[in-house]
Protein backbone atom coordinates (compact mmCIF):
# COMPACT_ATOMS: atom_id res chain seq x y z
CA UNK A 1 0.00 0.00 0.00
CA UNK A 2 1.12 3.64 -0.30
CA UNK A 3 0.74 4.51 3.18
CA UNK A 4 3.89 2.49 3.84
CA UNK A 5 6.24 4.30 2.62
CA UNK A 6 5.51 7.44 4.57
CA UNK A 7 3.51 6.27 7.93
CA UNK A 8 5.67 4.92 11.16
CA UNK A 9 5.13 1.30 11.88
CA UNK A 10 3.47 0.47 15.04
CA UNK A 11 4.53 -2.90 15.98
CA UNK A 12 2.68 -3.55 18.82
CA UNK A 13 -0.11 -3.58 16.42
CA UNK A 14 0.93 -6.35 14.07
CA UNK A 15 0.49 -9.01 16.66
CA UNK A 16 -3.13 -8.35 17.23
CA UNK A 17 -6.71 -7.55 15.10
CA UNK A 18 -7.23 -4.74 14.16
CA UNK A 19 -10.23 -4.81 12.09
CA UNK A 20 -11.87 -7.88 13.68
CA UNK A 21 -15.84 -7.84 14.24
CA UNK A 22 -17.37 -5.25 16.86
CA UNK A 23 -20.10 -3.30 17.57
CA UNK A 24 -20.30 -1.06 14.36
CA UNK A 25 -18.29 -4.19 12.19
CA UNK A 26 -21.14 -7.24 13.36
CA UNK A 27 -21.93 -9.79 10.45
CA UNK A 28 -24.92 -10.31 11.82
CA UNK A 29 -26.81 -7.50 11.44
CA UNK A 30 -26.71 -6.78 7.88
CA UNK A 31 -29.80 -6.19 6.18
CA UNK A 32 -30.77 -8.67 3.02
CA UNK A 33 -30.70 -6.52 0.19
CA UNK A 34 -31.57 -9.23 -2.47
CA UNK A 35 -35.04 -10.39 -1.32
CA UNK A 36 -37.65 -8.38 -2.60
CA UNK A 37 -35.28 -6.70 -5.36
CA UNK A 38 -37.05 -4.50 -7.78
CA UNK A 39 -35.58 -2.48 -10.52
CA UNK A 40 -35.72 0.55 -8.74
CA UNK A 41 -34.27 -0.45 -5.62
CA UNK A 42 -31.57 -2.14 -7.81
CA UNK A 43 -30.93 1.12 -9.67
CA UNK A 44 -30.96 3.25 -5.57
CA UNK A 45 -28.02 0.10 -4.60
CA UNK A 46 -25.93 0.72 -7.29
CA UNK A 47 -26.34 4.93 -6.74
CA UNK A 48 -25.38 4.74 -3.16
CA UNK A 49 -22.63 2.71 -3.83
CA UNK A 50 -21.28 4.92 -6.50
CA UNK A 51 -21.24 8.01 -4.22
CA UNK A 52 -19.49 5.98 -1.62
CA UNK A 53 -22.01 4.26 0.85
CA UNK A 54 -21.53 1.13 -0.57
CA UNK A 55 -23.39 -1.40 2.41
CA UNK A 56 -26.15 -2.41 0.29
CA UNK A 57 -23.78 -3.12 -2.77
CA UNK A 58 -21.22 -5.50 -1.18
CA UNK A 59 -24.49 -7.79 0.68
CA UNK A 60 -25.83 -7.53 -2.81
CA UNK A 61 -22.98 -9.19 -4.04
CA UNK A 62 -22.48 -11.39 -1.55
CA UNK A 63 -25.82 -12.64 -1.85
CA UNK A 64 -25.42 -13.00 -5.46
CA UNK A 65 -22.64 -15.52 -5.01
CA UNK A 66 -25.04 -17.34 -2.31
CA UNK A 67 -28.41 -17.36 -4.94
CA UNK A 68 -27.42 -17.93 -8.02
CA UNK A 69 -25.29 -21.02 -8.74
CA UNK A 70 -24.11 -19.75 -12.37
CA UNK A 71 -22.65 -16.84 -11.26
CA UNK A 72 -21.31 -18.33 -8.56
CA UNK A 73 -19.89 -20.95 -10.63
CA UNK A 74 -18.17 -18.98 -12.99
CA UNK A 75 -16.51 -16.66 -10.36
CA UNK A 76 -15.50 -20.10 -8.38
CA UNK A 77 -13.90 -21.04 -11.86
CA UNK A 78 -11.79 -17.96 -12.71
CA UNK A 79 -10.71 -17.63 -8.85
CA UNK A 80 -9.35 -21.37 -8.67
CA UNK A 81 -7.87 -20.64 -12.40
CA UNK A 82 -5.37 -18.53 -10.49
CA UNK A 83 -4.44 -20.35 -7.05
CA UNK A 84 -4.00 -23.09 -9.42
CA UNK A 85 -1.09 -21.30 -10.98
CA UNK A 86 3.00 -22.21 -9.55
CA UNK A 87 4.50 -19.38 -7.77
CA UNK A 88 8.00 -19.11 -8.46
CA UNK A 89 10.54 -15.85 -6.48
CA UNK A 90 12.10 -13.89 -9.08
CA UNK A 91 16.02 -12.62 -7.86
CA UNK A 92 19.04 -11.16 -9.02
CA UNK A 93 22.05 -12.92 -8.30
CA UNK A 94 22.95 -10.94 -4.79
CA UNK A 95 19.76 -11.58 -3.55
CA UNK A 96 19.82 -13.27 -0.43
CA UNK A 97 16.10 -13.70 0.63
CA UNK A 98 14.88 -16.27 -2.09
CA UNK A 99 14.54 -18.94 0.34
CA UNK A 100 12.84 -17.46 3.17
CA UNK A 101 10.36 -16.16 0.64
CA UNK A 102 9.80 -19.13 -1.03
CA UNK A 103 9.28 -20.91 3.06
CA UNK A 104 6.69 -18.29 3.10
CA UNK A 105 4.98 -18.74 -0.13
CA UNK A 106 4.87 -22.81 0.38
CA UNK A 107 2.79 -22.53 3.30
CA UNK A 108 -1.21 -23.59 3.40
CA UNK A 109 -2.22 -20.39 5.18
CA UNK A 110 -0.57 -18.55 1.77
CA UNK A 111 -3.01 -20.26 -0.63
CA UNK A 112 -5.85 -19.10 1.53
CA UNK A 113 -4.96 -16.02 1.34
CA UNK A 114 -5.08 -16.04 -2.65
CA UNK A 115 -7.75 -17.54 -2.59
CA UNK A 116 -9.35 -14.53 -0.19
CA UNK A 117 -7.85 -11.93 -2.24
CA UNK A 118 -9.81 -12.75 -5.10
CA UNK A 119 -12.40 -12.21 -3.84
CA UNK A 120 -12.53 -8.71 -4.99
CA UNK A 121 -13.21 -9.60 -8.56
CA UNK A 122 -16.60 -9.52 -7.69
CA UNK A 123 -16.59 -7.12 -5.03
CA UNK A 124 -13.97 -4.60 -6.24
CA UNK A 125 -11.63 -4.92 -3.77
CA UNK A 126 -10.78 -7.99 -1.13
CA UNK A 127 -9.10 -7.23 2.44
CA UNK A 128 -6.63 -9.60 4.53
CA UNK A 129 -5.21 -8.93 7.79
CA UNK A 130 -2.14 -10.41 7.99
CA UNK A 131 -0.95 -11.46 11.86
CA UNK A 132 2.81 -11.45 12.56
CA UNK A 133 4.53 -13.08 15.26
CA UNK A 134 7.88 -12.06 16.61
CA UNK A 135 10.29 -15.20 17.44
CA UNK A 136 13.00 -14.07 19.15
CA UNK A 137 14.12 -11.54 16.34
CA UNK A 138 12.23 -12.54 13.35
CA UNK A 139 9.16 -11.22 12.43
CA UNK A 140 6.85 -13.51 10.30
CA UNK A 141 3.10 -14.00 9.59
CA UNK A 142 1.42 -16.71 11.01
CA UNK A 143 -2.16 -16.35 9.98
CA UNK A 144 -4.20 -13.83 7.50
CA UNK A 145 -7.81 -12.96 8.24
CA UNK A 146 -10.11 -12.53 5.61
CA UNK A 147 -12.21 -9.36 6.26
CA UNK A 148 -15.67 -8.39 5.45
CA UNK A 149 -15.22 -5.51 2.68
CA UNK A 150 -18.24 -3.90 4.57
CA UNK A 151 -16.28 -3.30 7.80
CA UNK A 152 -14.58 -0.56 5.30
CA UNK A 153 -15.37 2.53 3.66
CA UNK A 154 -14.05 5.21 1.55
CA UNK A 155 -13.74 9.35 2.47
CA UNK A 156 -15.92 10.89 0.54
CA UNK A 157 -13.77 13.58 0.10
CA UNK A 158 -11.32 10.95 -0.94
CA UNK A 159 -12.44 8.06 -2.69
CA UNK A 160 -9.69 5.98 -3.17
CA UNK A 161 -8.56 5.91 0.42
CA UNK A 162 -9.94 2.94 2.33
CA UNK A 163 -10.75 3.55 6.09
CA UNK A 164 -11.56 1.14 8.73
CA UNK A 165 -15.35 1.76 10.20
CA UNK A 166 -15.13 2.04 13.59
CA UNK A 167 -17.36 3.69 16.41
CA UNK A 168 -14.65 6.31 17.71
CA UNK A 169 -14.91 8.08 14.51
CA UNK A 170 -18.01 7.06 12.54
CA UNK A 171 -17.40 9.83 9.63
CA UNK A 172 -14.05 9.12 8.67
CA UNK A 173 -13.39 6.21 10.24
CA UNK A 174 -9.64 4.91 11.16
CA UNK A 175 -6.64 4.98 8.98
CA UNK A 176 -4.96 1.51 7.50
CA UNK A 177 -1.79 0.88 9.64
CA UNK A 178 1.25 0.26 6.99
CA UNK A 179 2.25 -3.62 6.96
CA UNK A 180 -0.97 -4.64 8.14
CA UNK A 181 -3.29 -5.41 5.62
CA UNK A 182 -2.81 -6.93 2.31
CA UNK A 183 -5.41 -5.10 0.28
CA UNK A 184 -6.25 -6.08 -3.59
CA UNK A 185 -7.80 -3.82 -5.83
CA UNK A 186 -8.42 -5.68 -9.31
CA UNK A 187 -7.97 -3.41 -12.61
CA UNK A 188 -11.09 -5.14 -14.51
CA UNK A 189 -12.25 -1.45 -15.63
CA UNK A 190 -10.98 2.17 -15.26
CA UNK A 191 -11.84 4.31 -12.63
CA UNK A 192 -13.08 4.25 -8.89
CA UNK A 193 -12.43 1.02 -7.21
CA UNK A 194 -16.13 1.10 -5.43
CA UNK A 195 -17.69 0.78 -9.12
CA UNK A 196 -14.51 -1.86 -10.68
CA UNK A 197 -16.41 -5.06 -9.19
CA UNK A 198 -17.96 -8.01 -11.52
CA UNK A 199 -20.99 -7.76 -9.24
CA UNK A 200 -22.06 -4.19 -10.57
CA UNK A 201 -21.72 -5.34 -13.87
CA UNK A 202 -23.57 -8.81 -13.51
CA UNK A 203 -26.36 -7.22 -11.00
CA UNK A 204 -29.26 -6.57 -13.25
CA UNK A 205 -28.88 -9.51 -15.52
CA UNK A 206 -29.16 -11.46 -12.14
CA UNK A 207 -31.82 -9.40 -11.63
CA UNK A 208 -33.79 -10.59 -14.50
CA UNK A 209 -32.75 -13.78 -14.03
CA UNK A 210 -34.57 -13.84 -10.90
CA UNK A 211 -37.76 -12.44 -12.12
CA UNK A 212 -37.60 -15.05 -15.42
CA UNK A 213 -37.34 -17.67 -12.54
CA UNK A 214 -40.41 -16.87 -10.56
CA UNK A 215 -42.79 -16.39 -13.19
CA UNK A 216 -41.38 -19.92 -14.69
CA UNK A 217 -42.45 -21.29 -11.20
CA UNK A 218 -45.98 -19.64 -11.35
CA UNK A 219 -46.63 -21.10 -14.58
CA UNK A 220 -45.25 -24.86 -14.11
CA UNK A 221 -47.46 -24.32 -11.29
CA UNK A 222 -50.43 -24.00 -13.07
CA UNK A 223 -49.49 -25.71 -16.34
CA UNK A 224 -51.11 -28.86 -17.19
CA UNK A 225 -53.99 -27.81 -14.59
CA UNK A 226 -57.39 -28.18 -16.07
CA UNK A 227 -59.48 -24.63 -16.18
CA UNK A 228 -62.26 -25.17 -13.31
CA UNK A 229 -65.44 -22.92 -14.45
CA UNK A 230 -68.80 -22.85 -11.48
CA UNK A 231 -71.58 -22.72 -13.11
CA UNK A 232 -75.28 -21.83 -11.29
CA UNK A 233 -79.48 -21.41 -12.10
CA UNK A 234 -80.58 -18.17 -11.87
CA UNK A 235 -79.92 -15.66 -9.44
CA UNK A 236 -78.12 -16.49 -6.19
CA UNK A 237 -77.62 -14.50 -3.40
CA UNK A 238 -73.46 -13.50 -2.03
CA UNK A 239 -73.29 -16.81 0.18
CA UNK A 240 -74.61 -19.28 -2.57
CA UNK A 241 -71.70 -17.62 -4.81
CA UNK A 242 -69.17 -17.58 -1.96
CA UNK A 243 -69.83 -21.35 -1.61
CA UNK A 244 -69.75 -21.98 -5.74
CA UNK A 245 -66.52 -19.85 -5.91
CA UNK A 246 -64.88 -21.63 -2.68
CA UNK A 247 -65.65 -25.30 -4.21
CA UNK A 248 -63.71 -24.36 -7.97
CA UNK A 249 -60.75 -23.44 -5.60
CA UNK A 250 -60.87 -26.11 -3.54
CA UNK A 251 -61.45 -28.99 -6.18
CA UNK A 252 -58.61 -27.76 -7.31
CA UNK A 253 -56.22 -28.87 -4.41
CA UNK A 254 -58.07 -31.50 -2.79
CA UNK A 255 -59.88 -33.21 -5.76
CA UNK A 256 -63.26 -32.78 -3.52
CA UNK A 257 -65.90 -29.91 -3.18
CA UNK A 258 -69.42 -29.60 -1.54
CA UNK A 259 -72.21 -27.43 -3.54
CA UNK A 260 -75.95 -27.92 -4.39
CA UNK A 261 -77.65 -29.79 -7.13
CA UNK A 262 -78.74 -26.55 -8.51
CA UNK A 263 -74.81 -25.54 -9.16
CA UNK A 264 -72.03 -27.45 -11.48
CA UNK A 265 -68.43 -27.13 -11.84
CA UNK A 266 -66.37 -28.33 -15.35
CA UNK A 267 -63.42 -28.55 -15.95
CA UNK A 268 -61.79 -27.35 -19.84
CA UNK A 269 -58.97 -29.15 -20.51
CA UNK A 270 -55.87 -26.72 -22.14
CA UNK A 271 -54.45 -27.83 -25.46
CA UNK A 272 -50.56 -28.51 -24.00
CA UNK A 273 -47.57 -26.60 -25.14
CA UNK A 274 -44.44 -26.21 -24.50
CA UNK A 275 -43.56 -22.63 -25.66
CA UNK A 276 -44.28 -20.89 -22.92
CA UNK A 277 -42.14 -22.99 -20.85
CA UNK A 278 -39.36 -22.72 -23.71
CA UNK A 279 -39.65 -19.33 -23.26
CA UNK A 280 -38.45 -18.78 -19.90
CA UNK A 281 -36.13 -21.66 -20.66
CA UNK A 282 -34.31 -19.34 -23.47
CA UNK A 283 -34.09 -16.42 -21.14
CA UNK A 284 -32.27 -18.12 -18.06
CA UNK A 285 -30.07 -19.66 -20.84
CA UNK A 286 -29.13 -16.42 -22.54
CA UNK A 287 -28.57 -14.55 -19.14
CA UNK A 288 -26.16 -17.34 -18.25
CA UNK A 289 -24.43 -17.18 -21.19
CA UNK A 290 -24.27 -13.15 -20.75
CA UNK A 291 -22.88 -13.88 -16.89
CA UNK A 292 -20.30 -15.82 -18.71
CA UNK A 293 -19.06 -13.64 -21.21
CA UNK A 294 -19.22 -11.34 -17.93
CA UNK A 295 -16.95 -13.10 -15.70
CA UNK A 296 -14.73 -15.97 -17.92
CA UNK A 297 -14.92 -13.59 -21.00
CA UNK A 298 -16.13 -16.35 -23.13
CA UNK A 299 -18.94 -19.04 -23.28
CA UNK A 300 -17.95 -21.71 -25.10
CA UNK A 301 -15.63 -23.64 -22.49
CA UNK A 302 -18.85 -22.77 -19.73
CA UNK A 303 -21.76 -24.11 -21.59
CA UNK A 304 -22.65 -28.07 -23.45
CA UNK A 305 -22.97 -28.13 -27.11
CA UNK A 306 -19.85 -26.37 -28.17
CA UNK A 307 -16.87 -27.94 -30.42
CA UNK A 308 -13.63 -29.16 -29.24
CA UNK A 309 -11.80 -26.26 -31.41
CA UNK A 310 -14.08 -23.33 -30.25
CA UNK A 311 -13.26 -24.61 -26.60
CA UNK A 312 -9.83 -24.52 -27.85
CA UNK A 313 -10.26 -21.12 -29.24
CA UNK A 314 -12.54 -19.40 -26.60
CA UNK A 315 -9.56 -20.77 -24.26
CA UNK A 316 -6.90 -18.88 -24.97
CA UNK A 317 -8.72 -15.57 -24.37
CA UNK A 318 -9.42 -16.56 -21.43
CA UNK A 319 -5.76 -17.38 -20.67
CA UNK A 320 -5.53 -13.44 -21.32
CA UNK A 321 -7.91 -13.49 -18.17
CA UNK A 322 -5.98 -15.35 -16.16
CA UNK A 323 -2.82 -14.45 -16.20
CA UNK A 324 -4.12 -10.13 -16.19
CA UNK A 325 -5.18 -11.80 -12.52
CA UNK A 326 -2.46 -13.46 -11.73
CA UNK A 327 0.18 -10.44 -12.77
CA UNK A 328 -2.09 -7.86 -10.57
CA UNK A 329 -2.44 -10.52 -7.71
CA UNK A 330 1.01 -10.76 -7.62
CA UNK A 331 1.56 -7.22 -7.88
CA UNK A 332 -0.50 -6.55 -4.33
CA UNK A 333 1.50 -9.06 -2.12
CA UNK A 334 4.75 -8.18 -3.35
CA UNK A 335 3.71 -4.54 -2.39
CA UNK A 336 1.68 -5.39 0.96
CA UNK A 337 3.21 -8.62 2.13
CA UNK A 338 6.89 -9.25 0.37
CA UNK A 339 8.00 -5.92 0.68
CA UNK A 340 7.09 -5.75 4.50
CA UNK A 341 8.46 -8.74 5.51
CA UNK A 342 11.85 -7.74 4.49
CA UNK A 343 11.48 -4.40 5.79
CA UNK A 344 10.91 -6.16 9.10
CA UNK A 345 13.40 -8.45 9.17
CA UNK A 346 16.41 -6.39 7.17
CA UNK A 347 15.13 -3.07 6.86
CA UNK A 348 14.61 -1.37 3.87
CA UNK A 349 16.56 -2.53 1.13
CA UNK A 350 17.65 -1.39 -2.67
CA UNK A 351 16.41 -4.19 -4.54
CA UNK A 352 13.56 -6.71 -3.09
CA UNK A 353 12.82 -10.12 -4.14
CA UNK A 354 9.31 -10.25 -6.01
CA UNK A 355 7.38 -13.33 -6.30
CA UNK A 356 5.51 -14.21 -10.08
CA UNK A 357 1.94 -15.61 -10.63
CA UNK A 358 1.91 -17.05 -14.18
CA UNK A 359 0.82 -19.20 -16.79
CA UNK A 360 3.27 -21.80 -17.57
CA UNK A 361 3.85 -21.31 -21.38
CA UNK A 362 2.88 -24.64 -23.52
CA UNK A 363 4.74 -26.23 -25.74
CA UNK A 364 4.28 -28.74 -28.84
CA UNK A 365 6.63 -31.19 -27.48
CA UNK A 366 6.62 -33.49 -30.24
CA UNK A 367 6.94 -31.07 -32.78
CA UNK A 368 10.15 -29.16 -30.15
CA UNK A 369 11.81 -33.17 -30.10
CA UNK A 370 11.73 -33.54 -34.37
CA UNK A 371 13.17 -30.66 -34.81
CA UNK A 372 16.47 -31.10 -31.79
CA UNK A 373 16.65 -34.50 -34.09
CA UNK A 374 17.05 -32.60 -37.67
CA UNK A 375 18.98 -29.78 -36.29
CA UNK A 376 21.31 -30.99 -33.42
CA UNK A 377 23.57 -33.39 -35.91
CA UNK A 378 23.43 -30.61 -38.25
CA UNK A 379 25.52 -28.57 -35.96
CA UNK A 380 22.86 -26.78 -33.88
CA UNK A 381 24.31 -25.96 -30.01
CA UNK A 382 21.12 -26.02 -27.67
CA UNK A 383 20.99 -26.09 -24.22
CA UNK A 384 19.87 -29.22 -22.38
CA UNK A 385 18.48 -27.09 -19.10
CA UNK A 386 16.16 -25.00 -21.60
CA UNK A 387 14.84 -28.28 -23.07
CA UNK A 388 14.37 -29.91 -20.17
CA UNK A 389 12.44 -26.66 -18.77
CA UNK A 390 10.40 -26.62 -22.28
CA UNK A 391 9.82 -30.39 -21.45
CA UNK A 392 8.59 -29.73 -18.10
CA UNK A 393 11.32 -32.25 -16.57
CA UNK A 394 14.25 -30.96 -13.99
CA UNK A 395 17.90 -31.62 -13.88
CA UNK A 396 18.55 -35.03 -12.77
CA UNK A 397 20.27 -35.43 -9.02
CA UNK A 398 23.76 -36.63 -8.36
CA UNK A 399 23.23 -40.56 -7.80
CA UNK A 400 20.06 -40.85 -9.48
CA UNK A 401 19.46 -43.98 -11.83
CA UNK A 402 19.08 -42.20 -15.16
CA UNK A 403 16.73 -43.45 -18.38
CA UNK A 404 18.98 -44.12 -20.95
CA UNK A 405 19.06 -45.50 -24.31
CA UNK A 406 19.68 -49.31 -24.84
CA UNK A 407 22.81 -50.80 -25.40
CA UNK A 408 23.72 -51.95 -28.94
CA UNK A 409 26.44 -54.12 -28.36
CA UNK A 410 27.99 -55.95 -30.94
CA UNK A 411 27.21 -59.87 -30.59
CA UNK A 412 29.89 -62.20 -31.38
CA UNK A 413 30.68 -63.87 -34.95
CA UNK A 414 29.33 -67.29 -35.42
CA UNK A 415 32.85 -69.46 -35.75
CA UNK A 416 31.07 -71.11 -38.27
CA UNK A 417 29.37 -68.52 -40.24
CA UNK A 418 33.08 -67.34 -40.53
CA UNK A 419 34.28 -70.43 -41.78
CA UNK A 420 31.47 -70.76 -44.46
CA UNK A 421 31.75 -67.24 -45.23
CA UNK A 422 28.33 -67.19 -44.28
CA UNK A 423 26.64 -63.25 -44.07
CA UNK A 424 24.93 -62.19 -40.91
CA UNK A 425 22.73 -58.96 -40.15
CA UNK A 426 24.54 -56.58 -37.73
CA UNK A 427 22.55 -56.21 -34.76
CA UNK A 428 24.31 -52.79 -33.13
CA UNK A 429 24.83 -51.23 -36.89
CA UNK A 430 22.41 -48.15 -37.77
CA UNK A 431 21.91 -46.29 -40.81
CA UNK A 432 23.28 -42.63 -40.82
CA UNK A 433 21.33 -41.58 -44.03
CA UNK A 434 18.63 -43.17 -45.36
CA UNK A 435 18.92 -41.11 -48.32
CA UNK A 436 22.78 -42.56 -49.14
CA UNK A 437 23.02 -44.56 -52.04
CA UNK A 438 24.69 -48.59 -51.46
CA UNK A 439 25.87 -50.89 -53.71
CA UNK A 440 22.23 -52.46 -54.39
CA UNK A 441 20.76 -49.02 -55.14
CA UNK A 442 23.27 -48.24 -57.61
CA UNK A 443 22.94 -52.06 -58.88
CA UNK A 444 18.87 -50.81 -59.27
CA UNK A 445 19.61 -47.89 -61.27
CA UNK A 446 21.91 -49.79 -63.40
CA UNK A 447 19.67 -52.57 -64.39
CA UNK A 448 16.54 -49.86 -64.45
CA UNK A 449 18.57 -47.54 -67.06
CA UNK A 450 17.71 -49.03 -70.52
CA UNK A 451 14.45 -51.68 -69.63
CA UNK A 452 11.99 -50.83 -71.90
CA UNK A 453 14.78 -51.23 -74.50
CA UNK A 454 15.36 -54.72 -73.05
CA UNK A 455 12.26 -55.64 -72.99
CA UNK A 456 10.54 -54.07 -76.05
CA UNK A 457 11.39 -57.25 -78.46
CA UNK A 458 10.19 -59.61 -75.40
CA UNK A 459 6.49 -58.57 -74.97
CA UNK A 460 6.02 -57.05 -78.65
CA UNK A 461 4.86 -60.78 -79.86
CA UNK A 462 2.68 -60.89 -77.40
CA UNK A 463 1.30 -57.47 -77.97
CA UNK A 464 0.77 -57.82 -81.34
CA UNK A 465 -0.94 -61.37 -80.78
CA UNK A 466 -3.57 -59.85 -78.51
CA UNK A 467 -4.59 -57.30 -81.40
CA UNK A 468 -5.08 -59.76 -83.87
CA UNK A 469 -7.17 -62.54 -81.76
CA UNK A 470 -10.94 -62.06 -82.41
CA UNK A 471 -11.38 -64.39 -78.92
CA UNK A 472 -9.69 -66.07 -75.94
CA UNK A 473 -9.61 -69.36 -78.01
CA UNK A 474 -8.14 -67.70 -80.86
CA UNK A 475 -5.25 -65.78 -78.47
CA UNK A 476 -4.89 -69.17 -76.69
CA UNK A 477 -3.76 -70.82 -80.26
CA UNK A 478 -1.36 -68.85 -80.80
CA UNK A 479 1.09 -68.49 -77.76
CA UNK A 480 2.78 -71.41 -79.16
CA UNK A 481 4.19 -69.70 -81.55
CA UNK A 482 5.44 -66.56 -79.44
CA UNK A 483 8.74 -67.57 -78.38
CA UNK A 484 10.45 -68.42 -81.31
CA UNK A 485 9.31 -64.42 -81.90
CA UNK A 486 10.39 -63.04 -78.55
CA UNK A 487 13.95 -61.73 -78.94
CA UNK A 488 15.20 -62.32 -75.86
CA UNK A 489 19.09 -61.09 -76.56
CA UNK A 490 19.43 -58.09 -74.36
CA UNK A 491 17.65 -58.68 -71.16
CA UNK A 492 19.55 -62.05 -71.07
CA UNK A 493 23.11 -59.94 -71.11
CA UNK A 494 22.22 -57.51 -69.27
CA UNK A 495 21.01 -60.24 -66.13
CA UNK A 496 23.76 -61.78 -66.53
CA UNK A 497 25.75 -58.57 -66.39
CA UNK A 498 24.47 -57.76 -63.39
CA UNK A 499 24.44 -61.32 -61.45
CA UNK A 500 28.28 -60.89 -62.19
CA UNK A 501 28.41 -57.87 -60.33
CA UNK A 502 25.71 -58.83 -57.63
CA UNK A 503 28.48 -61.51 -57.07
CA UNK A 504 31.14 -60.02 -56.93
CA UNK A 505 30.19 -57.32 -54.28
CA UNK A 506 29.56 -60.69 -52.36
CA UNK A 507 32.61 -62.06 -52.33
CA UNK A 508 34.53 -58.66 -51.64
CA UNK A 509 31.91 -58.28 -48.46
CA UNK A 510 32.59 -61.51 -47.79
CA UNK A 511 36.74 -61.07 -47.24
CA UNK A 512 36.27 -57.89 -45.23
Amino acid sequence: MAENKTKAVNKKSLTREVAGPSAVRNPFEMEAVASGLTPSKLASVLQEAAEGDMQAYLTLAEEMEEREPHYASVLRTRKFAVCSLDISVEHSTENKFTEEIQQLIDTPEFADMMSDALDAIGKGFSVNEIIWDQTGSVWKPVAYKWRDPRYFMFLKDNPEELRIIDESNSEAGLEIPPYKFIVHRPRLKSGLTLRGGLARLVAFSYLCKMYGLKDWMAFLEIYGVPLRIGYYDGEIDEKQEETLRRAVYEIGSDAAAILPRTMAIEFQEISHTASGSDAFARLAEWIDRQLSKAVLGQTMTADDGSSHAQAQVHDEVRQDIIDADAKQLATTINRDLIKPYIDLNYGVQEEYPRIKISLPESYDTENLADNLAKLVPLGLKVSQQEVLSKLGLSEPQEGEELLAAPSTQPAESNKEDKANNRQQTCSHCQAVNSQQPDEIDQLETLMLDDWQQQLTPVIDPLISAIQQAQSYEELQQLLPDLLSKMDRTQLAESLAKAGFIAYGHGVAEGDN
